[in-house]
């Protein structure tokens, strides 16, 4: 029994009985004698098609068994059994057709194996052994291409050249990849251009413009394609969106805003207190946009100090010793703002650094007035008359404005109401008679008050 239209081969015994009608006879002369030998007849078997998402109205026309005992007298009958007997293929009785009753879908299942027969119909006998044979689904192209994921992300180092790698993104086509060009998909980019590129058969995404700089464009979106066919007009396609960041590299150096920073700060500041910040901006991110500073030296800036802010990334100038307005009302000095860590590969764009002035103003602070000495020593005899001075003292205003001063005694005892002063001239006088053998020594505190 055979299928009409077929491509492999095999050979297929009849009963002891049909083999006589299945062979032919042939006489070959062996050592001068001659023999009868028997020529297997053989037939052409092979797989049948069938193709899927078939929409016609009647059923679809598989192909045809035949077996050479058939001969067309209808004593022949044809039963078909397996995987989808009955229910998906059928087969005419009498003709040996098989028919397709419903639509297939490849991708569910891409071939069905069955067992055909032929049965005598006198008899109910086989004429001859079941026969296996395969309807294989003939896939189309029903599948567009398909990513797993997405949107999907993709990095790249800022200043990268030209097809440095970035990314691999993959379609897959549910099509048969062994028939036509149903599943061989092509990639394009639909947006995304000039600046990257797509291998358009592995999906690699690489840099298709040198030297991007993050500083100026650090986001990008590609519009990827995958389209079926080969990519030919009538492929299938779908797309998917990949985001991509240009990573920050050294590339710049640290700015000052200004060439001169102004500060402030009271002479009555402490060692260690903080005077003021500066700051140089680097446009780079994270570690590559950490800067040190350093007071450049000479000039004055042995007064200061500075000390780098990891936080903030500014310089905080710190006093290092004692002011004095009347000594020195301002210091000028130069910070230099410098990249903590450098990339060999962009130092040619220049030095990775910048330097700025700093002018410190000292502020004057209201002192009191300060005494010609810490400590005075006057004498006088006793039973001396009331009024009479013994002494003077004299403070003096060393701040700038050089107020004028009053004087004026501190009282603590009831033996310095003995004394008087002068609140103009600071002059000292005995304000009522003084007795040795009850004092021999007073202790009188003078207060200086700026007017």
């Amino acid at each position: 029994m055979s299928p009409r239209g077929a491509t492999g081969t095999k050979t297929v015994r009849g009963s002891a009985g049909e083999v006589t009608s299945l062979e032919g006879r042939g006489r070959l002369r062996r050592h001068g004698r001659s023999r009868v030998h028997r020529i297997k007849r053989g037939w052409v078997w092979n797989q049948f098609f069938v193709l899927e998402e078939y929409m016609g109205s009647e059923p679809q026309y598989v192909g045809k068994l035949h077996t050479d005992m058939d001969h067309g007298d209808n004593e022949v009958k044809y039963t078909l059994s397996g995987e989808g007997a009955g229910s998906i293929f059928t087969i005419d009785q009498i003709t040996g057709d098989i028919h397709a009753l419903v639509g297939l879908d490849r991708e569910e299942k891409s071939y069905y194996t069955l067992k055909a027969q032929a049965i005598d119909i006198n008899t109910g006998l086989p004429l001859e052994p079941e026969s296996e044979f395969i309807i294989k689904v003939q896939d189309i192209n029903d599948n567009e291409p398909r990513f797993s994921d997405g949107p999907y992300s993709g990095s790249v180092p800022e200043m990268s050249p030209t097809g440095t790698y970035v990314t691999q993104v993959t379609a897959t086509d549910a099509d048969d990849p062994t028939y036509g060009n149903s599943a061989r998909i092509v990639y394009s980019i639909l947006h995304g251009q000039p600046y990257f590129s797509v291998d358009p058969k592995t999906g690699v995404i690489r840099t298709a413009l040198a030297n991007m700089d993050r500083e100026v464009k650090e986001q990008y979106q590609v519009l990827l394609q995958a389209k079926d066919m080969g990519g030919q007009l009538g492929g299938l396609a779908s797309t998917t969106t990949i985001n991509i960041t240009l990573s920050d590299v050294n590339d710049n150096p640290p700015r000052f805003a200004k060439s001169i920073f102004h500060l402030r700060v009271p002479e009555s500041a402490s060692v260690g207190s903080a005077v003021g910040r500066i700051r140089a901006h680097d446009l780079d991110a994270g570690s590559n946009a950490n800067v040190d500073y350093a007071i450049v030296p000479g000039d004055e800036g042995n007064m200061f100090d500075i000390i780098s802010d990891d936080q903030s990334q500014e310089g905080v100038v710190v006093l290092k010793k004692t002011l004095d307005y009347e000594t020195k009302k301002s210091y000028t000095f130069k910070v230099e703002a410098s990249n903590a860590q450098l990339d060999s590969r962009f130092l040619h764009l220049g030095p990775f650094k910048d330097s700025a002035t700093v002018k410190v103003s000292v502020l004057d602070v209201e002192e009191p007035p300060v005494f010609t000495t810490t400590s005075y020593s006057m004498d006088v005899y006793e039973d001396t008359p009331p009024g009479t001075i013994i002494g003077s003292v004299t403070a003096h205003d060393l701040d700038a404005s050089s107020s004028a001063v009053r004087y004026s005694l501190e009282w603590h005892t009831e033996s310095d109401s003995c004394f008087d002063i002068d609140t103009v001239e600071g002059t000292i006088s005995t304000n009522e008679y003084l007795d040795r053998e009850t004092a021999v020594q007073h202790n009188i505190t003078v207060v200086a008050t700026k007017v």
